[in-house]
């Protein structure tokens, strides 16, 4: 309960539910009326509000939690908010005006704001028991489906609709054999027509997933844990995880037992206050207006708008309803739906369709205005069409340019500055965040803001799917014209600053800049940095200008600092480089040696085919590597880590080439060369790949007279697949196109982008050109990483670091600097 003193002025308002919805509301209450009310919030979960829209990059390893994260704890506290997290709402006292949560623990309201979301829909279908039968709705189930992505490789989702799409994205991305199971002829049925439905399945199946459509699901198989599903057509399928995306329940448990009337949902009037007790609001999800529930984030926050007008008595309007459209992106595929989805006749459609493109675009029009609308791979013109449906414009006369505007009249669709004027100011622009254009041109005007990121800072839209930063844009070029500092090579490296990893490459080699404090003041640093920017700075003056720069060991983790990996117990692992996994019995003597003189508690092969001493003091991490006499294996840093191999010909009855020999090659040229991220290469003697070779940042594979190179695979959290790049016959030519492929990534790749990443964001294509067909540019790239070859500083323990760096205080963090 609140410890406020007895002469405090404010009202209170308790708010059960932690969500999107409710901190809108939230939010908005605390623009209007700052001082009205004593908040106390109640949250069934024990994080704090986040953004539900990017649970699947959570669950695909992009994100973490605290990335996803909108408002964090401290945001609560600085505005003398009660929060209590992990506490789960059991009983409402309307007669005592009391909430009564799990632990005893109680809040006395004046007002009390109902926003407890809705759960996931669960079969009625034996096996439900079964252990890894899981869903797909807040961050705690993205840890259980992590969790079992690490033990299963096997997975089946039940719904293909929106939810289970996004679930079966993230298990594709976490190297699960994926099967999604639907109830329907086509996916996302409610938001899809048949065109675009079978349109997104096929680019989905271009990603591995797997589909069963006009398929119900009477049985989830298994002795204890799942095992398989069986279909009513008598068929199944053998399955290690099911995933459950059927739909979704508003939860009205809660509003029941206090006797407030539900039906679907906890029904609310116009003002969003419950029909039984007008000092009883209600938003979200698990509510029910003129006999409609929204389960999308758009209508929610009209939703949420409203009830702070009404709860704060600025003003008394009113929610009527939402006209609900859908803009999403599935699995990387741009999706807008909206309206209805089909004509009451083939002439009320209007449709452009080009496979080959993957586009898709259809208007259905009903009484000469627009009704509904379905756009697939170019949805730019989303807000255009919403806005007619809004304002029920009567285009009869202008069906001819409706798809693609006029280009004679000057009308060319989505784009410029004519498109952002007729938006209406109550237009959102961000529909993951419900951000209006009014309140983006306010903040543009009001607060100085000069780029998208400063947008998306100031009002969170743009930060979730991405797909309305072109209209930020033309909203940041309508208000600012040319003063707008547009950004088209990507996100500013930091908050430290707004120029781009371009940029700051770009900047680095005009400018000579061969420190990190030097280029900091170059380019107007803000402040120190921080453990994102100075890392990337500190690569890009070495890789820039090998043997010239200064490395800078406090812009460094401190495992690249200590030149070991810490443990989390705070002790370190030693993995001294063995090349190509071939061991001499003197090495494996000392390592034997060097873990009985020092204790080790633990002696590891690791999956490099290399060797860890792990549980190593640091004050015993000089003396352990002089015990050794071995090379640094690099298992810390952003470098060549490993080069994996088979025993090729030399002792194998199926090997076709030397893969040993050329992989000790490989590694003794390319130790020690630092990357943007860490990088593996494998060497495989023919084609049966026994070195893994089609999972490694690069990989070689022999076959009859020759190889074939691999590029960008990754066996993280983010499998795939490498591609082939070429097929050589002569080794001296690997070891060119190796080291040539391997520079063009040091220069072009961001800092701590995998190869994995940047080859999907240039293009295979733009690589091949480079490293293969051009002969001229590929011997001018082996000639910048022999350049840098020979001048790259010694293994690390051969001349230790000052003691200064070596004695500085561990810690987790990226940037630990005095």
């Amino acid at each position: 309960m609140n410890a406020k003193t007895m002469e405090r002025t404010e009202k209170r308002l308790v708010m059960i539910g932690n969500g999107m919805a409710g901190m809108k509301a939230i939010e908005e209450i605390l623009k209007l009326a700052p001082s009205t009310y004593d908040i106390t919030i109640f949250g069934a979960d024990r994080h704090p509000n986040y953004n539900r829209v990017l649970l699947s990059r959570v669950l695909a390893g992009e994100m973490a939690a605290k990335d996803i994260t909108l408002n964090n704890e401290d945001w609560y506290r600085e505005r003398g908010i009660t929060l209590h997290l992990g506490k789960e709402v059991s009983e409402i006292w309307r007669g005592q005006r009391r909430v009564v949560a799990s632990g005893g623990v109680y809040a006395d309201y004046d007002r009390l704001v109902i926003a407890t979301g809705s759960s996931a829909v669960i079969l009625n279908i034996p096996g439900q028991e079964l252990e890894n039968v899981l869903t797909f709705r807040d961050i705690s189930d993205c840890e259980r489906i992590k969790e079992a992505s690490r033990r299963f490789k096997r997975a089946a989702v039940i719904g293909g609709g929106l939810l289970g799409l996004e679930a079966a994205g993230g298990l594709v991305d976490l190297g699960m054999d994926v099967t999604v199971i639907h109830d329907q002829m086509h996916l996302m049925n409610m938001q899809l027509d048949k065109t675009a439905g079978e349109m997104l399945k096929a680019s989905l199946e271009k990603r591995g997933i797997k589909f069963r459509l006009s398929t119900i699901t009477t049985e989830i198989l298994g002795d204890g844990s799942v095992g398989g599903l069986r279909f009513s057509d008598g068929s199944a399928i053998g399955c290690d995880v099911v995933i459950q995306a059927v739909g979704i329940r508003p939860n009205k448990t809660l509003a029941e037992r206090a006797n407030l009337y539900c039906n679907r949902g906890v029904v609310v009037n116009d003002y969003m206050q419950t029909l039984t007790d007008p000092s009883i609001y209600a938003v979200g999800e698990c509510t029910e207006h003129r006999g409609k529930t929204y389960g999308l984030i758009a209508p929610l926050f009209e939703q949420a708008r409203i009830l702070a007008y009404h709860i704060t008595g600025h003003g008394f309007k009113s929610y009527r309803g939402s006209v609900v459209s859908s803009k999403l992106k599935v699995s990387g595929v741009d999706v807008f739906s909206a309206g209805e989805l089909k004509g009451a006749s083939p002439e009320d459609e209007i449709y452009y369709t080009d496979r080959g493109g993957g586009v898709y675009k259809k208007l259905v029009l009903r009484d000469g205005k627009v009704s509904g609308a379905i756009l697939f791979g170019d949805t730019n013109d989303c807000t255009r069409f919403f806005q007619m449906m809004q304002d029920e414009v009567d285009v009869r006369g202008e069906r001819p340019a409706l798809l693609f505007g006029n280009p004679m009249s000057g009308d060319t669709g989505h784009s410029g500055p004519a498109s952002i004027s007729m938006m209406a100011p109550s237009t959102v622009v961000c529909g993951c965040n419900g951000v209006t254009k009014k309140e983006i041109v306010d903040s543009i005007a009001e607060g100085g803001l000069t780029t998208r990121h400063d947008v998306t800072k100031k009002t969170k839209a743009g930060g979730s799917c991405g797909g309305c930063i072109p209209l930020i844009e033309e909203l940041l070029v309508s208000v600012l014209g040319s003063s707008f500092m547009q950004r088209t090579k990507g996100e500013p490296i930091c908050d430290c600053a707004e120029l781009t990893h371009e940029e700051v490459k770009k900047e680095i080699r005009t400018s000579r800049l061969t420190t990190v404090r030097r280029a900091m003041e170059v380019m107007g640093w803000k402040g120190e940095g921080c453990g994102t920017c100075r890392p990337a700075i500190n690569y890009y003056v070495q890789m820039t200008w090998p043997g010239e720069a200064k490395d800078d060991p406090f812009s460094r983790h401190v495992n690249e600092r200590l030149h070991a990996n810490i443990q989390k117990e705070g002790t370190f692992s030693v993995i001294p480089r063995i090349y190509g996994g071939a061991a001499t019995p003197d090495e494996l003597m000392r390592l034997a040696g060097t873990a009985k003189k020092y204790n080790v508690r633990a002696v590891k092969i690791t999956g490099g085919q290399r060797i860890a001493l792990l549980g190593i003091r640091k004050e015993d991490l000089r003396s352990v590597w002089g015990e050794l006499g071995m090379k640094s294996g690099y298992a810390y840093a952003k470098a060549l880590r490993t080069v994996k191999t088979c025993v090729g010909n030399d002792w194998c009855r199926f090997g076709t080439q030397d893969s040993m020999g050329l992989g000790i090659t490989l590694e003794k040229i390319l130790e020690g060369v630092l990357t943007p991220a860490k990088v593996k290469l494998s060497v495989s003697g023919c084609p049966r790949n026994c070195a893994e070779s089609s999972i490694k940042d690069l990989g070689i594979v022999g076959i009859e007279g020759g190889w074939e190179v691999y590029i960008a695979g990754c066996a993280g959290v983010k499998a795939r697949v490498s591609d082939l790049l070429c097929a050589v016959s002569g080794r001296e030519e690997v070891i060119e196109i190796a080291m040539a492929y391997l520079e063009f990534y040091r220069e072009d790749a961001r800092y701590g982008e995998r190869t994995s990443a940047w080859v999907k964001r240039v293009g295979l294509e733009r690589i091949k050109k480079s490293v293969v067909d051009d002969a001229g540019e590929r011997r001018r790239l082996k000639e910048r990483m022999d350049e840098c070859l020979r001048k790259r500083k010694e293994d690390p323990w051969e001349g230790p670091d000052s003691e200064e760096v070596f004695s500085a205080p561990i810690e987790i963090t990226p940037y630990g600097g005095p």
